[in-house]
């Protein structure tokens, strides 16, 4: 049976700042509740953190790393972006800093421009990388919001879906909820592309491209206006 004492991560750091990630976790709670041990080792699976390791195996997180981690969860729960987003933002950047003026750009090379994630996951790989249960996973795909690419066939959307699905469900959020977020985005597409329709069927490689670019353009603004919105009612709920 393994015990969280003996863990490497609650061995005591050997640089002076440095701090272990049950430090880091406690220090960031009064800002991000939610935040867990679990979620940090996430984001480091992710590489958007990369802390220091001791010959030992602990980790050690330097105030710059502290830091950039809590640009991270603020920009997860502020800004809603995906993981993808923010990594690229953060690789581009090499002062490690996220320019929120560079939202709107960063959500059009990473959602729409690259091509499709080549990484694909089974489902055992995606339950166990996440901490999702199997039958969360089966009710994510029954409605939807998952899956897609095949039997027992996941991307990288997929897992981030999954792992944010997960969080909500601490909230008492069920998958069934999150039916609605997949209709509105069908709609919100749907309007974008009658929109662009003629651009995006053209025959000429210039004319599709410029379509495409509006488009990159449209679905940012409009995820922009939808976040908006959002906050504009919780502050009318807030006001209650």
């Amino acid at each position: 049976m393994n015990q969280p004492s003996l863990l490497p991560d609650e061995g005591p750091p050997a640089d002076e700042g440095a701090l272990t990630i049950g430090a880091v976790c406690d220090m960031l709670k009064a800002d991000f509740p939610s935040v867990s041990i679990s979620k940090i080792r996430y984001l480091e699976d992710q590489r958007l953190i990369t802390p220091k390791r001791t010959a030992g195996g602990y980790r050690l997180y330097s105030p710059l790393e502290v830091e950039r981690l809590r640009t991270i969860l603020r920009l997860q729960r502020d800004e809603f972006l995906p993981l993808r987003v923010i990594r690229q933002e953060l690789e581009s950047s090499t002062s490690g800093a996220f320019s929120v003026a560079n939202q709107a750009k960063q959500l059009k090379r990473a959602q729409l421009a690259e091509p499709a994630p080549s990484r694909r996951y089974g489902a055992q790989e995606i339950i166990a990388t996440t901490g999702a249960s199997p039958q969360l996973l089966k009710s994510l795909e029954e409605y939807g919001l998952v899956g897609g690419h095949g039997p027992d066939v996941y991307d990288e959307t997929d897992r981030e879906v999954v792992q944010t699905a997960l969080e909500l469900a601490s909230y008492g959020v069920e998958p069934r909820h999150l039916r609605l977020f997949r209709v509105a985005a069908e709609r919100e597409a749907g309007l974008l592309q009658q929109l662009l329709t003629v651009g995006l069927r053209s025959r000429n490689p210039e004319r599709r491209r410029e379509a495409l670019e509006s488009l990159e353009s449209l679905a940012a603004l409009a995820s922009h206006m939808r976040h908006l919105m959002l906050i504009s009612e919780l502050r009318e709920i807030a006001s209650q």
